[in-house]
């Protein structure tokens, strides 16, 4: 799993962010539900490496406390938005997901933008690994002729490359990607999304907290 983690993470080459990449997911919604009769689930997640040795107590807190969402919190605010909810939790990986809640799409895109320019602003640019958006088949399309979809589709950002890329777990048990479809996805969102180029990162995250 390190090499794994290096590559999202981008050490081989620092790129420096560009969070406003992240806006052109609301074009992209738009493009997969029209193409590929696919909707937002409502939910997303911002991925990021915590402290060293610090517990998921402190870790959660401390990020309650940065994003608004402790008693007496200063700064910036996911509190207050519209029908929105917020829980943190680690993966098996032991980095740290603030998972985010909201039926509207733009509005969950402007909180994934919030959290990441919170944290970036904080100090955990260096420690940001990516944010996760997830779509499902929308159930009131006609049905395919073909074979049924993949239950969901992620869009993956990855910070330090400033780039997107389609994670697609196949149906069924066992840990397989769908790679048809993320190779279809990639020439579909071409020109919502900047696409990221090196295969080699399209990394599978398995475990999500996002569905």
């Amino acid at each position: 799993m390190p090499r794994i983690f290096d590559v999202l993470l981008g050490r081989t080459k620092p790129v420096q962010a560009n969070l406003d990449q992240l806006f052109g997911l609301v074009s992209a919604q738009i493009t997969l539900q029209t193409a590929e009769a696919l909707i937002p689930t409502g939910q997303a997640g911002v991925c990021y490496k915590p402290v060293a040795g610090r517990s998921f107590a402190d870790t959660s807190s401390e990020t309650s406390q940065l994003l608004g969402l402790g008693d007496g919190a200063a700064g910036a605010s996911l509190a207050g938005s519209v029908a929105a909810s917020v829980k943190q939790q680690d993966d098996q990986y032991g980095y740290h997901w603030v998972v985010q809640t909201v039926p509207d799409f733009q509005e969950l895109v402007n909180q994934v933008h919030l959290v990441n320019s919170t944290l970036q602003d904080n100090g955990y640019g260096p420690q940001l690994l990516c944010s996760v958006c997830a779509f499902h088949a929308d159930p009131t399309a006609a049905p395919a002729s073909g074979p049924a979809g993949p239950p969901l589709v992620y869009l993956v950002y990855l910070y330090k490359r400033g780039t997107f890329y389609p994670f697609v777990p196949a149906p069924g048990a066992g840990e397989h990607r769908d790679n048809d479809t993320e190779l279809r996805l990639q020439t579909v969102l071409a020109e919502d999304l900047k696409i990221e180029p090196d295969k080699e990162r399209w990394m599978a995250l398995w475990g999500l907290p996002i569905h």
